[in-house]
Order: structure tokens, then sequence, then C-alpha cells
């Protein structure tokens, strides 16, 4: 056999086998944080709401709007002449927990309508729509993202960060 041939094998063979046990060692530091034993809760995947649905007609009325409790949490929005100002959320014992201002040309939660791909409208989304979402961390450390439409947001990308899905 080829002398350069028997060290890929061997190099290909180290390469696997040190995947195969890095990645045993990453489940076992997860397997500790699930039983409790970190002391960082960590970060969990987002889940994305569509807030223009959540908040419906009352985007007519000015003034504070509660979108939805989540556990201890309360999720609000104010209103000033049919524009969101901001978002608050507040836990029932901690008080108002810091919320996150993100962009993206994404079109990140849709509604709670099942659409077949022959229906949908791919190419709008593209078109330059900017959505504005607001996050806060729960206290399983999900990230809850409330997205809207920017014209909907009283000062746009103000403050915004680039939001970068992570999958």
């Amino acid at each position: 056999m080829n002398p350069n041939r028997r060290l890929f094998t061997a190099g290909l063979a180290a390469l696997g086998v040190s995947a195969v046990a890095g990645g045993a060692i990453a489940a076992g530091k997860d397997d500790d944080k699930a039983k409790g034993g970190g002391k960082d809760k960590g970060k969990g995947k987002a889940k994305h709401k569509n807030g223009k649905q959540l908040l419906g007609d009352k985007i007519k009325k000015n003034g504070k709007h509660v979108l939805e409790t989540s556990g201890a949490n309360t999720v609000s929005v104010d209103v000033k002449d049919g524009k969101i100002t901001g978002m608050k959320v507040k836990h029932s014992k901690k008080g108002e927990l810091p919320v996150t201002k993100y962009k993206t040309t994404t079109k990140m939660a849709s509604a709670d309508v099942l659409q077949y791909a022959s229906m949908q409208q791919v190419q709008l989304q593209q078109l330059g729509t900017v959505y504005i979402g607001f996050a806060y961390y729960d206290e399983y450390g999900y990230e809850e993202i409330y997205w809207y439409p920017y014209d909907m947001i009283y000062d746009g990308d103000t403050g915004a960060i680039e939001y970068i899905p992570v999958y």
C-alpha cells in the first residue's frame, strides 16, 4: 500500500474518533446543565411569535396593551397614534426584564394559518420588507421574540441590532 494512502487513512480515522469523543464530552456538559448542575442556565433556541397578530385591533387605541402572559411574565406593548413605541416584560417576582430590539429582512414569524407552498408569496417576503422584533429571555433560558412589520413601529430600527438566527 502507498505510504501516503496509509497516512491519509490513519488521519481520517483519528479525526473521526476525535469528533465522536468531542460530541460525547459536549453532551455530558449539556446533561449537567439540564440536571441543574450548571450555574448558568444558558441560552436556548428562540421562540418566534407574530406580534402583529397578537396585538390585533388594539393598535388603534393609545396606551399599554397586554399581549400575553407566559408563566410569571406579562408581555405588554405601548401604543401611541397607531404605532408601537416599546415593549415591556414584567416578571411577577423579579420586576422588569431587559428587552432587546432586533431587525431583519427575513420573515421569522407567520400567522397560525396553514398555507400551501404553492400559495405563499415568496417574492414579496424578500423585497425590502423589514421586520422589527422585541425579545426577552424567559426563566428557562429561551428567547421569546415578538415580530412586527417596520411600519408598525414608532421609531423604526433605532437601537435595533441585526438579528442572526442560531440554528
